[in-house]
Formats: structure tokens, sequence, C-alpha cells
């Protein structure tokens, strides 16, 4: 017989169902019960909700993961790019350090460095920066040791001579220079 049963089973004077007072050992345990699926209920949430947060970080760190690496295989490939144009810069250079000054190949020439100069700032434009290390000590993270020469006038471990310049894309060594250090 349920509570509403009970009370309803009593009537006062007037024919009015009879209210009583609840058995507090009932009522009490009932409270304790509720009580307890209510903390139940708050530890399940909380764990949820800590589980779904740790999703969200894990998510979020996965997509800073994938654009870290996005951006370094695009870093990659550019690298590759620039540095088959190397060559070419190379080349121009050298058709440069002997043009004519007078004459018909003059304004040929003229050309051919607007030509290279366009290039230059092309590459700059990308990130790509010259390493020319003259005088310098050498480092082997940016320069690589061609050859060894009993430097008069120059201390030993000095560049003394460039004889193709390197280049940087950022931060990163593209090509190291290739120099003539000082014994």
């Amino acid at each position: 017989m349920d509570d509403k049963e009970e009370i309803n089973d009593f009537e006062n004077e007037g024919g009015a169902p009879a209210i009583r007072e609840p058995d507090s050992a009932a009522v009490g345990g009932e409270l304790i019960a509720l009580e307890g699926r209510l903390a139940e209920s708050e530890a399940k949430a909380a764990e949820h909700l800590d589980g779904w947060q740790r999703a969200q970080a894990e998510f979020a760190n996965y997509k800073k993961r994938l654009a870290s690496q996005q951006e370094q295989q695009a870093a990659e490939v550019r690298g590759r790019v620039i540095k088959h144009y190397l060559d070419i810069v190379d080349d121009l250079e050298r058709a440069l350090k002997n043009h004519p000054k007078k004459g018909e190949g003059a304004a040929w020439a003229e050309g051919i460095e607007i030509i290279y100069k366009k290039l230059q700032s092309y590459l700059g434009n990308e990130g790509l920066t010259r390493i020319d290390p003259l005088g310098e000590r050498f480092d082997p993270n940016l320069h690589e040791a061609v050859t060894q020469e009993e430097g008069q006038g120059h201390e030993s471990g000095v560049i003394i001579e460039v004889l193709r310049p390197g280049y940087m894309l950022g931060e990163r060594v593209l090509r190291p220079a290739a120099v003539k250090v000082a014994q």
C-alpha cells in the first residue's frame, strides 16, 4: 500500500482525509537513497565532463600537430623546388662575372642581369638568404670545407675563399657554402 492510500484510509471528523505524518525512518531512508543516487549521478557527470575535456584537448593537439606537419611538408617541398633554382642562380652569376661592358653584348648582358636580379628577388621573397662567409670562422653546420690551404695572414679555421655561396631558407640550411679554409 502506498502513502496516499494510507493517508486516505484515515479520515477526520468532517469526512476529509486525515493528513498523517509520514514515517521519519522511511523518509530518511529514501532521502539517503536519493542523496546516494545524486552523488553517483554527479560523479558520472564529472567523469563524463573530464572525458569530454580530455577529448577536446586531444583533438586540439591533433589539429596543431597536423597543421605543424603540413607546414613542415610545405617547407620541405618549397626547399626542394628552390634548391633546383640555385644551380640556375650559380650559372647566371658565372655568366655575369665576365659580361661585356661595351658593344652588342652589353645590352644583352644587361638583360641577363635584370633577369638575375628578378630571380634573386623572387627567391628572397620566399625566405631565401645567401650565406657568404668570407673571413668568418668555419662552421660545419653552415659551411662545407672543400679544401684547406696555408693561409698566410689568416688564422687557422678561417674561411679564406668562398667557392660556392650557401643558402638558408628561413632558419634551415638549404645548401651549405662550399669554402676554402685556412690551416
